[in-house]
């Protein structure tokens, strides 16, 4: 079994052979859609989370003889993509096997005739170690004939696990419906109807990474935070978190040639626990921690937006000064990989409902914080996401920014609904983000040939 490090190399410089003729050049991978792997399964904060207990009556035993449909939406299609499965919280090995993936329709169900093997070494069923991960093999996507005609589309990967799992390594806020069998029903990846998956689940098991062939210089952003990244308060299957809106602008500038994946956690913090892999906590290791997993190790990565902080302060009373020390480190990781880094200020959580967030000292740290994203330099810009959101006569989020779009209510005042991700979306300036010029068919054909 490659070790965790070297599975992640895979991602890393890969290219795939031509399509068809051999005028055609080769296209790199670039990750297409992420969702941070951050604890054994129940440790999270989901949204809008159905009741478990009939799928998994178990925690610890994990899935047993269960397949699972994960719906998840590309960013970008391409006519190849591979998928990379994680291990990181489990503490025996994964068994998978029957994998494979199609075009979603409605609900769990997947387009006829849509679905493909998905294979590991050219085998159909694979084990992963405890701690770590691994990508397929490549999988050509028939279905995928014009990129764009597939915008917004879900792909379904479905996958069986022999089991008991053990610990599932899980990323909790899904904020997008999935399916899995009972226990002990069997194999049902190529099943096209959903007859088989009577259980609804809002959460992402097993899978955290999805890669697609896409043409060279294509640029890939990713979106690093917490809950408010990973879209608390958004609209349930409305792929309307702040990343996912500021996808949209991007495609009406530039089409087919940025991506923007999402790696926040909710009650992720800048620095994080110190002994996260023996006492996990419900927000994930750290983000220092996860940053070589979660970002550099991403297939094509361009350029990061990092919010991030305000759960530092409001879930231990972390000091500025270690926040932004913290800043300084990641951002020089990141950027010793070429990467250009965006750093987006902190909305306001004052007067909030959770926990010890909607302090005076929070909103005063919170403030400092904002300070340094916008004067220190450290950053190559700034998402001056607070201006866009501050009710300046309250210091709250703004009104109509409040109530909660996932479960309805009048909100917590510190996660933003879907007109506070808009807003924030709205103040990222798309011109950071403009990708490498596009080669002329006639360099594109002259650099093909053998």
């Amino acid at each position: 079994m490659r070790s965790w490090i070297a599975a992640l190399m895979l991602a890393t410089g890969a290219w795939l052979a031509p399509i068809g003729s051999a005028a055609q050049p080769a296209m790199p991978w670039v990750t297409s859609w992420a969702a941070s792997a951050h604890g054994p399964y129940p440790i999270g904060f989901p949204s809008a989370q159905p009741e478990q207990k009939f799928a998994f009556p178990d925690p610890a035993a994990g899935a047993v003889d269960q397949t699972f449909r994960m719906i998840v939406r590309p960013d970008l299609w391409g006519p190849r993509a591979r998928l990379r499965f994680s291990n990181a919280y489990g503490t025996a090995p994964l068994a998978l096997d029957s994998v494979s993936v199609a075009l979603q329709t409605y609900a769990g169900n997947v387009a006829r005739g849509s679905a493909k093997a998905v294979t590991f070494g050219g085998k159909a069923a694979t084990s992963i170690a405890a701690g770590q991960a691994l990508w397929s093999d490549p999988v050509p996507l028939a279905f995928v004939r014009d990129a764009a005609s597939l915008r917004g589309r879900k792909l379904a990967v479905s996958f069986h696990v022999a089991g008991p799992s053990g610990p599932m390594t899980w990323h909790a806020k899904a904020l997008q419906t999935s399916y899995v069998t009972a226990p002990r029903a069997g194999v049902h990846s190529a099943d096209e109807d959903d007859g088989a998956f009577p259980y609804a689940t809002a959460s992402w098991f097993f899978l955290d990474a999805l890669d697609m062939a896409a043409p060279a210089g294509t640029a890939v952003v990713v979106c690093f935070g917490d809950s408010i990244t990973d879209g608390t308060s958004s609209t349930m299957n409305g792929d309307d978190r702040w990343p996912d809106v500021f996808a949209q602008r991007l495609r009406a500038r530039y089409g087919e040639r940025v991506v923007v994946v999402n790696e926040g956690i909710g009650g992720n913090r800048v620095v994080g626990p110190a002994d996260y892999a023996t006492k996990p906590i419900p927000g994930g290791p750290g983000a220092l921690d996860r940053l070589e997993r979660d970002v550099l190790s991403l297939s094509g990565v361009t350029h990061v937006i990092w919010m991030e902080g305000i759960n530092d302060y409001g879930a231990v009373g972390t000091a500025v000064d270690a926040v932004t020390a913290g800043f300084r480190d990641g951002v020089a990781r990141m950027k010793a990989k070429g990467m250009r880094v965006v750093g987006a200020t902190l909305t306001s959580a004052l007067h909030a409902t959770n926990g010890t967030h909607g302090t005076d000292d929070v909103d005063a740290r919170r403030r400092a914080t904002n300070d340094f994203i916008r004067t220190s330099g450290v950053f190559d810009a700034v998402a001056d996401f607070d201006a866009a959101t501050l009710d300046t006569a309250t210091g709250e989020i703004k009104p109509d920014m409040q109530p909660n779009s996932t479960v309805g209510g009048v909100g917590d005042k510190l996660h933003p609904n879907r007109a506070g991700y808009a807003a924030m979306a709205r103040a990222i300036d798309l011109t950071l983000f403009a990708p490498a010029a596009a080669p002329s068919k006639a360099l594109a054909a002259r650099t093909a040939k053998p």
